[in-house]
């Protein structure tokens, strides 16, 4: 995990398969992500050591579909319906040793954004699943009694850490790691914007509704000082482009005023949707300054 810590900007980019598949113990190759297989558990371990999401590009169904349940907890099912498969006995191994497992959860073709640690907690037979603890670090017992409270923040962290990041690592993987307005390469200095916020209905955690943003054109975009049109085409602020101040205005903002995105997604169903930016772009238009 410390790996890949070092690999990822601690949990936040993914790697390809070919990256992943670089890690050594003690010298020797060993595969963190079962390449074939949705369960990892290496023949020198008792235990699984990861699982896997595939990437499922939006509209089309994975093989096996995980889920949230009532307390704010990720299901994963079982490799098929047999309790006694030897995946499955893998992950019960770990989940009664309690030990940490990586979760691998694809963001496009050959991209995992690995997330870890995170702790099978129970199980559910009748469901053919595993209930997946991505928050308290195990610390939830199998008979805990959540209160409300406790599913709330349950809830609200899982989707923080497990949602936003993989919103964020597909929508970089999108765009190449780059700024759609400023070209910016620095993944540390990137996030994933909403082009809607996704408090409504209308923002849904999906490539079409995210750009790859550098932190000033984020703060930019989200504070309505920059906007972006249904067709591509950036715009300033009205007041801003007459104000005078340093590089960072001219050349950051005012000069980008006019001017269309300068990175896309390659492929065309991953691009911005046309009604969410119209929706976003008025926002801009009618919004006044503070």
């Amino acid at each position: 995990m410390n790996w890949l810590a070092l690999r990822t900007n601690d949990g936040a980019d993914s790697l390809t398969t070919d990256e992943i598949k670089e890690f050594r113990f003690r010298g020797e190759p060993m595969p963190l992500m079962d390449m074939q297989r949705g369960i990892r558990k290496p023949a020198v371990l008792d235990a699984a050591l990861s699982f896997r999401t595939v990437y499922r590009p939006e509209g089309l169904e994975r093989p096996y579909e995980d889920s949230v349940g009532h307390d704010g907890l990720i299901r994963y099912k079982y490799r098929g319906t047999d309790p006694q498969h030897p995946e499955n006995r893998a992950l019960r191994v770990a989940m009664e040793r309690r030990l940490p497992l990586i979760w691998f959860f694809g963001v496009g073709a050959a991209a995992y954004l690995p997330t870890y640690p995170v702790y099978l907690i129970r199980e559910e037979p009748s469901q053919f699943q595993f209930v997946v603890d991505a928050v308290s670090d195990g610390v939830i017992s199998s008979d805990s009694v959540l209160e409300g409270t406790l599913k709330r923040y349950i809830t609200v962290e899982t989707r923080r850490r497990l949602h936003q990041p993989i919103f964020r690592a597909t929508v970089m993987r999108a765009y190449n790691t780059r700024c759609a307005v400023c070209a910016l390469r620095h993944s540390q200095l990137l996030d994933a914007a909403h082009i809607v916020p996704d408090r409504e209905e209308a923002g849904v955690a999906a490539i079409r509704n995210g750009l790859a943003l550098c932190k000033i054109h984020h703060a930019a975009f989200d504070a309505h000082i920059l906007g972006v049109r249904p067709d591509l085409v950036v715009e300033i602020r009205r007041d801003l482009l007459d104000e005078i101040d340093g590089p960072m205005l001219r050349h950051g903002l005012q000069e980008r005023h006019g001017q269309r995105l300068m990175a896309l997604p390659s492929a065309r169903k991953e691009r911005p949707d046309r009604d969410l930016l119209d929706l976003s772009y008025e926002r801009f238009r009618t919004a006044r300054p503070g």
